[in-house]
């Protein structure tokens, strides 16, 4: 299925139902009297987060969705039926905007949670609601209210707790396949992922995290260049970012430390919060580098990026360092759980 990521959609909620003009005709009644129903109540439409959906795809297929309108009042004072609620299934992460204002209208984080985006109309009263002692026969109703009609944007941000930055062919694929059951597509020749791929990484009993390889990062990807923008908001949610750094780049005259400087600068031109989260430095295919010179090629990437956080040497192809970066991550995600004191 592609993944789809952003999305349009027009919700209208259903129109109350009218109210109801009658008059009691009954033989031991005689004066009868004004008996006419309300109208019911039109239905709301609800976005409803679902496990098992991890594209809006869906609604490039259908875009509009309408609840169900109120039934007209009726004699002997009953109520119209009300309109049922609709209840429209959305991914988990998904973001709700007013496309007309702009407004925020929700962020559905967890599974079952549910968003109100559209209000069903009030019914109309019957005339026995305007009875009175002055005038006891009213022959007046009132119609039933509209229901709320918007156009949504839904935006889909991935649940991760760690993401991979980093430019196309850094080997982000090979290590997410590496450390979890994620399948991405990877190949021996400068490729780039086009689709978000998450992954579970489990590092013990009940010790796991999600990790999330997001397509490569190339100049001008802030700007819109490339699928860099369209990613970007997909690293928001993470609490940690491995920053994937290709030791032995295809073109011999590529620098390392150039391509992370690049990548370093997008992130600060798409979100100066995003650019000031924990970041970890990830050197990988430490297999195609000469033993002899590992060392020393290690060091002058750390040197000239003046990094100052955690380095991890590792090849995502082999499994070298992978356990041992995936229980440096497990732990420190544990440490920065949210509520929790780093001190304690």
């Amino acid at each position: 299925m592609k993944f789809v990521d952003e999305a349009r959609v027009k919700v209208a909620a259903g129109n109350g139902g009218r109210g109801a003009v009658s008059f009691r005709r009954e033989k031991f009644v005689p004066y009868g009297g004004p008996d006419g129903g309300d109208g019911g109540h039109g239905g709301n439409v609800y976005l409803r987060a679902q496990e098992g959906i991890n594209t809006l795809a869906d609604f490039r297929i259908q875009r509009t969705f309408r609840a169900r309108n109120g039934e007209p009042g009726a004699g002997s004072e009953c109520t119209g039926r009300s309109g049922e609620d609709l209840y429209v299934p959305v991914p988990v992460g998904t973001v709700v905007l007013d496309h007309d204002t702009g407004e925020a209208l929700g962020d559905l984080t967890e599974s079952g949670q549910e968003l109100l985006v559209a209000r069903g109309g009030k019914g109309g009263w019957g005339n026995q609601r305007f009875k009175s002692s002055v005038n006891r026969t009213p022959r007046k109703s009132t119609p039933g209210l509209p229901g709320e009609t918007r156009h949504l944007e839904l935006e889909l941000k991935l649940l991760a707790d760690v993401g991979l930055l980093g430019q196309p062919n850094a080997g982000k694929s090979t290590l997410i396949r590496a450390v979890s059951a994620a399948r991405p597509k990877v190949a021996d020749y400068p490729f780039t992922t086009l689709h978000p791929q998450l992954g579970v990484v489990r590092v013990g009993p009940e010790k796991s995290f999600v990790m999330a390889d997001i397509p490569g990062l190339i100049e001008g990807a802030a700007e819109g260049t490339g699928l860099g923008l369209r990613f970007l908001k997909h690293l928001q949610r993470t609490r940690l970012l491995l920053h994937v750094l290709d030791l032995a780049p295809p073109d011999p005259s590529e620098d390392p430390v150039a391509s992370a400087r690049a990548v370093a600068r997008e992130l600060r031109k798409f979100s100066t919060e995003l650019a000031g989260r924990e970041r970890w430095l990830v050197l990988n295919k430490i297999d195609l580098v000469d033993p002899g010179e590992l060392d020393r090629r290690c060091r002058d990437i750390v040197r000239r990026l003046r990094f100052k956080g955690p380095v991890f040497r590792i090849s995502g192809a082999t499994g070298q360092g992978t356990r041992e970066l995936c229980q440096a991550v497990m732990q420190y995600l544990d440490e920065h759980r949210p509520g929790v004191d780093p001190g304690e």
